[in-house]
């Protein structure tokens, strides 16, 4: 439950820190006063959008803090998740604001993107204001009604799960008969590119070869010209380096018992000998390996052009890369060749995960139309007493598409007596009822939903008196097991509080302000008697709201 609210210099509020009681409160003060303002506060801390026009003028920032009792909800495993430290018995939530439009987060002082902010809110407190009787017109919203009633949490996270899959799975197969498609448009085609390829059916490394060998043949009198001139050089009979170099090693060699240094300079001549005479014979055999052969010559020419001709009509400067193109080709016209199995393959998957989804929705249906039965006798059991006595209510089904939520359109029928037909309830019941209706539902609900304070924003629009009373007393009991807090025009219902608070509005030399006030039980009949007879409080008036407040404090 909230356990305190801390405002500071937002919009008319320069400081506000109030501390909010279990059970059932009530919030009064004239229109203007600024109840709106301490709702959107509590707004921000459940992760609405901020303005940066929220900051009280002439301020830099304004700060929102509150302060909750967690320890009966069932909250650890969302702090576990987002690993924040907590204190179930005061778990804090902090909001800043500044004036050029920043925004920060915090959730026990660890900074959090709001979306997080926001998702617990939605297990903190719900705010019911006026517009939220909208929602009556919304069929998603009176599907979770039902959904809630029938405690189909895991129904629908079991079938959420399978209709994920179906939907991808579905995805895929209608792009897999889109490029299957496309394929086949184009498949005489990439036939014939891929022909082109096989046909000539190049080698990878083979450009480089060819290239190579060419050079050679077309070079083939100049290489072996130079190669003979380097033979001769070498391995001539008495002028070759090689027999110089040899026989300078053996002078050497001749003197070395005399000079041992010589011995030395032969051996290196020597190694030189060795190595210069295994190069003399590998040119002699290169002269007699390289020749020109006209023929061969034009052989290697035509494959090359064959290559340059292919890579220039895909445009590519490699075989490596023709090769590329021929693989992607293969693996289409295969995929194309197979595209039947593939595709009975996928399909076959898609209709075994229809069939699953379709039973899932099945399930969910039954135990909706179970549930509704509840609703529509719950319904009915709350309204009679809320004045409307010969009020008719059915949840009406209609089968749809497969969707997220399953197969059902589920539609609140109403009628307030006998001889008018049921119609959508938004369409047929007035403001009051509506209010009553809206009333009714969120004390339904709030058995089956574990959120910890539940505020209602003047849901007691269009209603007064005795009607007001029975409104009062189901907002009581709804606080017997939660923190209800209502902001209420209304004395009769501001009378059963067991907390009442006023929001007032004062000119001061800052300008003005709004402040929120923890009334007395003199101060209490003060502001119901004002309720009932406006600024001029009189002495009936005053009865008047001491007896409301001992009616409420005896009615059970």
């Amino acid at each position: 439950m909230l356990k305190q609210l801390y405002i500071k210099n937002f919009t008319l509020i320069d400081e506000l820190n109030i501390k909010f009681n279990p059970g059932f409160s009530v919030i009064t003060g004239e229109t203007g006063a600024g109840k709106s303002i301490i709702l959107g506060a509590i707004g921000l801390l459940l992760g609405n959008r901020a303005d940066s026009k929220a900051v009280k003028s002439g301020q830099s920032h304004c700060i929102i803090e509150a302060h909750f009792d967690l320890i009966n909800t069932d909250l650890k495993e969302f702090f576990l998740r987002n690993d924040i430290d907590v204190d179930f018995k005061d778990t804090i939530i902090r909001r800043e604001l500044t004036d050029s439009g920043k925004s920060r987060a915090f959730i026990n002082d660890t900074p959090v993107q709001l979306a997080l902010m926001r998702e617990l809110g939605e297990d903190l407190v719900d705010i019911h204001s006026q517009h939220q009787n909208l929602l009556l017109k919304k069929d998603d919203f009176q599907l979770s009604i039902v959904d809630i009633i029938a405690d189909n949490k895991k129904l629908l996270d079991g079938y959420h799960t399978a209709y994920t899959k179906y939907h991808l799975l579905q995805k895929h197969l209608d792009e897999l008969k889109t490029s299957i498609a496309n394929a086949r448009q184009n498949e005489e085609f990439m036939r014939f590119q891929y022909q082109e390829i096989e046909k000539v059916n190049p080698q990878e490394g083979e450009q480089d070869e060819l290239e190579q060998k060419t050079q050679t043949m077309s070079h083939a009198e100049e290489i072996k010209s130079a190669l003979y001139a380097a033979d001769q050089t070498l391995n001539a009979d008495e002028q070759g380096i090689v027999e110089q170099l040899k026989e300078a090693s053996d002078q050497l060699h001749n003197v070395e018992k005399f000079y041992p240094d010589a011995g030395k300079l032969a051996s290196r001549l020597d190694s030189g000998y060795i190595d210069l005479k295994d190069i003399g014979q590998e040119i002699s055999s290169e002269v007699e390996n390289v020749d020109f052969d006209p023929a061969e010559l034009q052989n290697l020419n035509e494959r090359l052009d064959m290559l340059y001709s292919l890579e220039q009509k895909f445009h590519v400067n490699s075989v490596k890369e023709l090769l590329a193109i021929a693989n992607d080709l293969k693996k289409e016209l295969s995929s194309i060749d197979h595209s039947d199995e593939e595709l009975k393959d996928l399909q076959d998957q898609v209709n075994g995960k229809l069939a699953e989804c379709q039973d899932k929705a099945a399930q969910l249906t039954k135990s909706r139309k179970g549930a509704a039965i509840k609703v529509e006798s719950e319904m009915k059991k709350r309204l009679i007493p809320l004045g409307i006595p010969h009020v008719r209510f059915h949840v009406q089904f209609q089968e749809k598409q497969l969707s997220e939520k399953g197969c059902d359109k589920v539609s609140f029928l109403f009628s307030a007596n006998q001889s008018t037909p049921m119609q959508p309830v938004a369409q047929v019941a007035s403001g009051g009822e509506i209010a009553r209706v809206m009333l009714s539902l969120k004390a339904m609900v709030s058995g089956a939903v574990k959120l910890p304070t539940i505020i209602f924003d003047e849901i007691d629009t269009g209603v007064s008196g005795k009607i007001a009373e029975k409104m009062a007393l189901i907002m009581r009991e709804m606080g017997k097991n939660r923190q209800v807090i209502s902001i209420t025009h209304l004395p009769q219902i501001a009378a059963f509080g067991s907390t009442h608070y006023k929001v007032v509005k004062e000119e001061t030399p800052r300008g003005t302000v709004s402040q929120m006030l923890l009334l007395s039980s003199k101060q209490r009949v003060q502001e119901i008697a004002q309720m009932l007879s406006g600024s001029a409080i009189t002495g009936a008036a005053l009865a008047n709201a001491q007896d409301l407040l001992q009616r409420a404090k005896e009615i059970n």
